[in-house]
């Protein structure tokens, strides 16, 4: 019997060990499961997310005759005092054709304001197709109190939107912004760097 005891002790700390080593593996995971699924979005298009294109890669694509309507949503986030509105509502064109639309953004405090806009587009599936080259949602938007701007995107739809068999029959794509305030505004600070 009491040679048994250290047999048990060993197995109840070997189960200890790979019990705790479980416990720090999920805890690593759920740190990392934010940054892991923004990239698997954009990868993916998953869930509405667009891609990014270089002018570069953007230089390659050829547009094919097929066409594709562009419908603009924009949208703040309660509390953000600011009016956002697309520019034009609508903008027909080609798969693969380059793009300009702008969207017009006011502070309507008394207050410098920060902003960042979060995006996505419907049909869900199309996100894979629609590549961004410049984006105001790239970046955080600073409005001095009761300034106006006028902010662009360039994109194209990627015709290779043709060849998907859940996707080919799209004929409208909204492209949905909500502006919200970005964390540090309110006191005066400025978040730097990029958005998204």
């Amino acid at each position: 019997m009491a040679t048994a005891a250290p047999a048990i002790e060993r197995r109840n700390r070997r189960v200890a060990t790979i019990f705790g080593g479980i416990a720090l593996a999920m805890l690593g995971l759920g740190y990392a499961s934010v940054p892991l699924y923004r990239m698997f979005c954009q990868a993916t298009g998953f869930n509405g997310t667009t891609q990014r294109a270089t002018v570069a890669q953007a230089a390659t694509v050829k547009a094919i005759a097929q066409p594709i309507r562009i419908r603009f949503d924009a949208n703040t986030a309660p509390g953000l005092p600011w009016t956002f509105r697309p520019e034009a509502v609508t903008q027909d064109g080609h798969l693969g054709e380059r793009k300009m639309a702008f969207f017009i953004a006011r502070n309507n405090s008394t207050r410098p304001i920060t902003g960042r806009a979060v995006f996505n587009v419907t049909p869900e599936q199309t996100g894979a197709y629609f590549h961004k080259i410049q984006c105001f949602c790239f970046n955080y938007q600073k409005l001095e109190p009761g300034r106006e701007v006028r902010m662009p995107v360039i994109y194209y739809v990627d015709p290779a939107l043709a060849r998907d068999p859940n996707a080919r029959d799209t004929e409208e794509i909204t492209l949905s912004y909500t502006f919200m305030e970005a964390a540090g505004s309110k006191d005066g600070g400025s978040p730097s760097g990029t958005a998204n």
